[in-house]
């Protein structure tokens, strides 16, 4: 029996939190053990079928035998060389352009550097954090990593998750492990980009909700971090901000909710659309990937990825008021579908504005793709594939 939107809906309001508006700073509870409760593993959602689509694989809870295997494989693929920009491969590739030394900065999930004078070759991957001493370091590599410069400091973005510490057990649905977007900083773009803030633990969202993808956004003399509330645990994902000291080193607001990914037209429920995930056959709606924008016009808008119809797909929205407030008015058909997404937008030493975002052809891996795209009226809009040659 398939399961209907109402009917999950229902299932979310009863068994999790609803939007984060509603939760407390992390940091609200004094109490370490309040904070650090053992969560125990139990039944999760079915297995995949047998050829089922699948993203992401199976997850495990022995994080040393998962170390030890990225470790031998980043020994592997992680050797220093220069390659072509069609021959990478990764997914959520963010490139930063710095003004400084007019070299191209490329991070993605993995957490490495590459880095290029002309977005054709690249040399890498470097490893440029220091997570010495903090959980971070036992969770191990970064995912959808991003490089921001605010004032004298580079700024390291990442969502680290660690598989041996469980914040959730949704009976039947999920073991939710212990997920963070957080900030580490470097005087030098090349890093080390090292921790920095005020917070035992290093959170800057609450600990009990499963987060990831956070990116800065400045507005009206504010910082804020924007990110994903996973729906993984809500089964409806959220998009949410916080705002940060203006140190960065810690948040001093609530989560604010922005939008359900249920809310877009075009998104689709991942068992009605046949997708596993992580091996589990998990109901509910994706948000994924968020970076914001301003049009020439001055309307803000953000970007951020989803699934669909075309499988993975690049959504967009709009704030009516102009402000991270909102509220988001989702557009109702993809931007860039065909298994395509997470994209970010970065500006050429020429000018030219650009759009990256990572492209899996079949059941191949996801690689980089670049695409011209205009800004100058109210909207953003795609243009012809950036081809690197």
């Amino acid at each position: 029996m398939k399961l209907t939107r109402i009917s999950l809906m229902a299932f979310a309001l009863v068994a999790l939190a609803s939007c984060a508006g509603n939760q407390a700073p992390a940091d609200d509870c004094c109490c370490e053990e309040c904070q650090k409760k053992v969560v125990e593993p139990g039944e999760q959602a079915p297995l995949a079928d047998a050829g089922q689509k699948n993203f992401g694989g199976m997850h495990t809870t022995d994080t040393t035998g998962r170390a030890e295997m990225l470790r031998r494989r980043r020994e592997e693929q992680n050797k220093i060389r220069t390659v072509h920009f069609n021959d990478l491969s990764m997914s959520d590739p963010y490139i930063y352009p710095d003004p400084e030394t007019k070299t191209y900065y490329l991070t993605s999930s993995g957490g490495r550097m590459w880095k290029s004078k002309d977005l054709v070759m690249w040399e890498g991957p470097y490893n440029i954090v220091n997570l010495e001493g903090s959980w971070l370091e036992r969770a191990g590599f970064a995912a959808a990593a991003e490089i921001h410069k605010i004032g004298d400091w580079y700024y390291y973005a990442g969502t680290w998750s660690d598989h041996s510490d469980l914040i959730q057990q949704v009976p039947r649905r999920y073991n939710v492990p212990h997920n963070q977007t957080v900030l580490l900083r470097s005087k030098n773009v090349e890093g080390p980009y090292e921790l920095f803030d005020e917070n035992p633990d290093h959170n800057y969202q609450p600990r009990e909700d499963d987060c990831i993808d956070g990116t800065l956004y400045q507005e009206n003399g504010k910082i804020y971090m924007v990110y994903v509330h996973e729906w993984t645990q809500l089964i409806d994902g959220t998009m949410e901000y916080v705002e940060l000291s203006s140190d960065l080193k810690k948040t001093i607001s609530k989560p604010v909710c922005m939008f359900r990914a249920s809310e877009n037209p075009s998104c689709g429920e991942m068992n009605s659309l046949g997708e596993a995930t992580f091996g589990l056959k998990m109901p509910g709606w994706v948000t994924d990937g968020p970076q914001m924008f301003r049009t020439e016009t001055g309307k803000l808008g953000m970007l951020w990825a989803t699934w669909g119809k075309e499988r993975y797909f690049q959504a967009v929205c709009y704030s009516e008021s102009g402000t991270i407030a909102g509220p988001w008015v989702q557009e109702p058909k993809p931007f860039l579908a065909n298994n395509s997404g997470h994209g970010m937008l970065f500006t050429t030493f020429e000018g030219k504005l650009l759009y990256s975002v990572h492209h899996s052809e079949g059941n191949g891996p996801r690689k980089p793709q670049l695409w011209e795209v205009d800004l100058s009226g109210d909207k953003l809009v795609l243009g012809k594939r950036y081809v690197i040659k």
